[in-house]
């Protein structure tokens, strides 16, 4: 709140500035980071505070935005629905925006209010709680039991270095690796064992299955190296194509199968044995070893051709910059409750509404003509009139928002109306003197300027005598 001052300029007016707009949050894609672990830690993310305007029409500065990096396929979620799929280095979405400046003095002006002496204050920020899930972005997703040498193929054909070991579920997160096929190079993903009911939440099937989603290329990874009476490389396929129909939307991914360890003794008779069996899928079927990379170059280009033509069959995706935006809503209206008070002094009527509440939060309570120019916009709306209809009368105590107060309408019609005669409590408080006190204070100014000419004449006679 300001009011222009300067020389020769005696009725300068107002001339506070407005407040500046809160800073956002932001998530962005950046290649450099891989995980989500820094969020264990920090759990809060909020946007710079707008500073305050100033005297000369100077509106305040707006907030320093935060700008959060998140790996390549971060999925945000708020309230179980999805605000965002991030994909592609530079994707960002806005999640939480920044409260609106509150208003200066010089924007406050009005026939009624011609240097208003309040200002407005600033309106709250967005305030949410989202859930950030991670899932892999990789062309080629390879899928299979535990123990089926997923980690080591991968191994074989990519720079990554996921740990190996002779027991079952020796990968618990997804490994990445890059392979390249002449002028094709694309991602390649191992991912954990699958098991009977992982599509339903078993073991960490769910957890597990995500990271396929984006999967341009399905690989079933069968391992050729033992052959159990209750498991053959058929079965292995239809218990993961059910776990993957369960689990929904991969059944228009290709598939290549792949028999794995046709290096150990016995591999390649069993990979020759069930390749027949195997036919009845309609997919290409490659035997290899990772140990020896037999079959592995044959492999890598049937990984690209499949990748190179999904990518072709994608529409172009361009990167731009989402904004997340809560729906609009009706702030035209408002609603009056009467309710029925427990004690003397407690609420009786409370009012709701999009509106009168951002004005509650708006107003210094401290400053009686800020909390004038509130009642002023209630009584606009037709927030008296409606409390009139259900029955409120002066002294009534209202809620609006988190703000309880006892009502005396602004309108000297409801007064007159609503209220008994002669219980207008302004007729109390008015500053407006009786006629014996104008007239005692008449009769003091001229005593007082009696006395004063008869100094000064004392003064003057007393000089001429010198």
């Amino acid at each position: 709140m300001s009011v222009h001052r300067e020389k020769f300029k005696p009725l300068g007016g107002p001339d506070g500035g407005n407040g500046g707009h809160g800073g956002d949050v932001v998530f962005v894609v950046d290649p450099n980071v891989h995980t989500l672990l820094d969020f264990h830690f920090q759990t809060r993310l909020q946007g710079g505070n707008g500073r305050q305007g100033a005297g000369s029409n100077r509106d305040g500065a707006n907030g320093d935005s935060i700008r959060v990096s998140v790996p390549n396929g971060t999925v945000i979620y708020s309230e179980g629905e999805i605000l965002a799929d991030l994909t592609g280095a530079g994707a960002e979405v806005t999640v939480a925006h920044g409260g609106r400046g509150g208003r200066g003095n010089r924007a406050l002006v009005s026939s009624k209010r011609k240097v208003p002496g309040f200002a407005e204050l600033g309106e709250p920020g967005d305030e949410l709680s989202v859930v950030l899930e991670l899932k892999s972005v990789a062309d080629v997703g390879l899928v299979g039991f535990p123990s089926a040498g997923k980690s080591s193929l991968i191994a074989a054909m990519s720079a990554a270095r996921p740990k190996i070991a002779d027991y079952p579920f020796t990968t618990l997160t997804p490994n990445l690796g890059v392979v390249s096929a002449g002028e094709t190079t694309y991602t390649i993903a191992d991912v954990p064992g699958l098991i009977p009911g992982a599509a339903t939440g078993k073991g960490l099937g769910l957890q597990f299955l995500r990271h396929i989603e984006r999967c341009a290329v399905l690989a079933h990874v069968v391992d050729c190296a033992s052959l159990e009476s209750d498991r053959d490389p058929v079965s292995d396929i239809d218990a993961l194509e059910h776990e993957l129909a369960e689990y929904g939307g991969l059944a228009d991914r290709p598939r290549i199968i792949v028999l794995n360890k046709i290096d150990v003794p016995d591999g390649r008779e069993l990979a020759d044995y069930v390749r027949g069996d195997l036919e009845k899928y309609g997919w290409p079927v490659y035997a290899v070893s990772a140990v020896s990379r037999e079959g592995l170059k044959e492999l890598n280009f049937a990984f690209a051709k499949e990748v190179v033509e999904f990518r072709e069959a994608q529409p172009p995706v361009e990167t731009t910059r989402t904004v997340i935006r809560p729906a609009a809503i009706d702030d035209s209206g408002f609603k009056v409750k009467r309710v029925k008070p427990a004690f003397e002094g407690d609420v009786e009527f409370i009012v709701t509404g999009s509106k009168p509440e951002r004005w509650i939060g708006q107003t210094n309570f401290e400053n009686e003509e800020a909390v004038g120019y509130l009642a002023d916009r209630l009584a606009t709306i037709g927030v008296e009139d409606a409390l009139v209809k259900e029955g409120a009368v002066p002294g009534s105590f209202v809620r609006i928002a988190d703000h309880e107060f006892e009502w005396q309408p602004t309108d000297p019609n409801i007064v007159a109306t609503v209220a008994p005669r002669g219980t207008d409590a302004r007729f109390e408080i008015s500053d407006r003197k009786g006629a014996d006190e104008r007239l005692a204070e008449r009769r003091e100014r001229r005593a007082e300027v009696l006395e004063r000419v008869a100094k000064e004449e004392e003064a003057r006679g007393k000089r001429r005598k010198r």
